[in-house]
């Protein structure tokens, strides 16, 4: 089968495509025919070498869509469409960069979904993610919300899934990018915030607030959060992990509070309620860019450039 292997940290000239073995199936995994897959920013890390418990060499990938092509239980039948997130796919052992890939049966979720395969591949990570964060937030109708790295695949998803349900509500964007404001707009976002020095060129203040760029600018959204407001912080593309001296007395502003959202703590039932959503809202699934498997390195070039936004994926056919 083809797949795209790394063998050392480095830049997206890594990751290289070539012939491998088709893995052989085992008591307890599955194997899936990959249709597609979405490109994350975690997998750019752990190519950078940023994921000391990810050992090289290994096929990356933290999520697919695809269809069961041989199972060691009776409980997922040979084609059935299904989806896959997490779980150490990727880190662990060898994950979607690939025609195959085996996995655990309990890390397999069928799926019943009249969605093309394309649009189905943009879904699982980026939209579950975004769904996730969108409950913890506990939106209202009149609420004033902001996302910080609105431009990310996770920022335009959660865009989407919040103005399908909410559409007269109030939804700003930040992104160092000024350059991006149209494009933003044009996803839904009805203001474009600068960010400038890891910190919100405004003094607007908001209800709730999803963090993308994570610990980098954690405290300075707290400087703009109304009273009782809440901050989900849920990404890290300000490469920074953990906040350092983080004292929640004096950190959580005007009575507010501070959640988070991993998209590891995943079930059935949890993928069901977000595509019952997109179902039941009519949500958009927006797609940036299609690659190809060969095309791999190119789609890492892509998201890391000034021109990255949104969610990219890539289809097997």
């Amino acid at each position: 089968m083809k797949v795209v292997k790394i063998y050392q940290a480095g830049g997206p000239e890594q990751l290289i495509y070539q012939d491998v073995p088709t893995p052989n199936v085992k008591e307890g995994w599955s194997l899936v025919r990959i249709k597609g897959f979405g490109i994350n920013h975690s997998e750019i890390f752990t190519r950078e070498g940023k994921s000391p418990s990810v050992q090289f060499p290994r096929i990356l990938g933290i999520e697919c869509v695809g269809e069961v092509a041989q199972s060691s239980t009776p409980a997922l039948a040979v084609g059935q469409k299904v989806v896959s997130i997490m779980g150490e796919m990727g880190r662990a052992f060898d994950g979607s960069y690939a025609e195959y890939v085996l996995l655990p049966n309990e890390q397999i979720y069928p799926v019943h979904t009249d969605l093309d395969w394309t649009t189905l591949a943009a879904i699982p990570e980026t939209y579950y993610t975004a769904f996730g964060s969108l409950q913890q937030l506990r939106i209202a109708p009149q609420d004033r919300v902001l996302v910080r790295g609105a431009g990310s695949g996770v920022g335009v998803a959660f865009a989407q899934l919040l103005k399908a349900q909410f559409p007269h509500i109030v939804l700003h964007g930040s992104t160092r990018n000024p350059a991006k404001a149209t494009r933003l707009q044009a996803v839904g976002f009805d203001e474009v915030i600068t960010e400038a020095g890891g910190k919100l060129q405004t003094d607007q203040r908001y209800d709730k607030i999803l963090e993308l760029v994570g610990p980098a600018t954690l405290r300075d959204s707290f400087s703009h959060i109304n009273e009782h407001g809440i901050v989900c912080n849920t990404g890290q593309l300000g490469n920074i992990w953990c906040v350092s001296d983080f004292d929640p007395i004096i950190e959580l502003k005007n009575n507010s509070y501070l959640t988070a959202f991993y998209s590891g703590n995943v079930s059935q039932a949890k993928l069901d309620a977000m595509f019952d959503y997109i179902r039941q809202f009519n949500v958009k699934i927006l797609i940036e860019r299609v690659f190809t498997l060969e095309q791999v390195p190119e789609a890492h070039r892509f998201l890391q450039s000034a021109d990255g936004f949104g969610k990219v994926v890539v289809m097997n056919e």
